[in-house]
């Protein structure tokens, strides 16, 4: 199946070093990649310039930081592939994670969204994540509604599903596309990928400089994040739901939404924490 995949950075150079040549490391993977520099002005567009490899289709210099959405959407509607995928610049992906996740979309027609494993590996724990784990198949899935991090989706789930919009994130987005009756969820044997921005990667580049992470860090500033304690209890947060909480879409929205939120919030509440 012919593959698209999305490389977007901003003022990123440290991460943009290591995350880049990695993806492109294994000659093997067959993809066309777009790359995108959202008005970076730290020496990353050098960087990138500097960048040279078949499978990049073209790159883009945007002279200003346009809603990573907007870029996402426009990507998806000018691509003629069969499977489209978003490659964080903070992700370490393992080589040939295309490949298998092509053959996976390839004999699998429901499959929507698959996705690497981006959290840490000791934090898998199968006796929690048995009861979600679906076989389709040659294929397994540890199923889950949304699954973040660098994965592979169906165009044609992409465009039944409609555009990402600002107000939603991306976890909405894919609880969208599964609750268009598509299967979402992360490829079983776990595809690693490491994510730089998390505080316990030994390539995150602020190990000395914690303050300034919290400054920089998407997911540090969405949560309000203060502490490394608060950082390991959001990721803890986020293992958890994705090992014990429901597969199906529905359990996310509507009432069902509400109740889950209300017995969240009411837990946090009672154990005296923010996650």
């Amino acid at each position: 199946m012919r593959v698209d995949l999305l490389y977007l950075t901003r003022n990123r150079l440290p991460y943009a070093r290591h995350s880049l040549p990695t993806l492109l490391a294994d000659r093997e993977e067959e993809f066309s990649l777009t790359i995108w520099d959202n008005g970076s002005s730290d020496g990353t567009r050098e960087f990138l310039e500097s960048i040279d490899d078949r499978r990049i289709v073209r790159k883009v210099y945007s002279p200003e930081n346009i809603p990573p959405c907007q870029v996402w959407n426009r990507c998806v509607a000018e691509s003629g592939a069969d499977l489209f995928g978003f490659v964080a610049d903070d992700l370490l992906v393992t080589p040939g994670w295309v490949r298998a996740l092509s053959k996976a979309h390839e004999d699998v027609p429901e499959f929507g969204r698959i996705a690497c494993w981006h959290l840490i590996p000791e934090a898998f724990d199968y006796e929690r994540a048995h009861w979600k784990i679906q076989h389709f198949g040659n294929h397994s899935i540890l199923r889950h509604p949304w699954t973040n991090g660098c994965g592979l989706a169906k165009i044609k789930a992409l465009r039944e599903t409609g555009v990402v919009v600002d107000s939603e994130g991306e976890s909405r987005y894919w609880i969208r596309v599964a609750l268009k009756g598509y299967v979402n969820g992360f490829y079983y044997p776990l595809i690693y990928a490491d994510h730089m921005d998390d505080p316990w990667s030994k390539y995150f580049p602020f190990k000395d400089r914690f303050d300034e992470w919290l400054q920089q860090s998407a997911t540090a500033k969405r949560m309000e994040l203060r502490s490394l304690e608060e950082a390991e209890a959001w990721h803890e947060e986020i293992v958890r739901g994705i090992l014990c909480d429901p597969w199906q879409a529905e359990s996310y929205v509507g009432w069902r939404g509400k109740v889950r939120r209300a017995k969240r919030k009411a837990r946090r509440l009672l154990m005296g924490t923010r996650f």
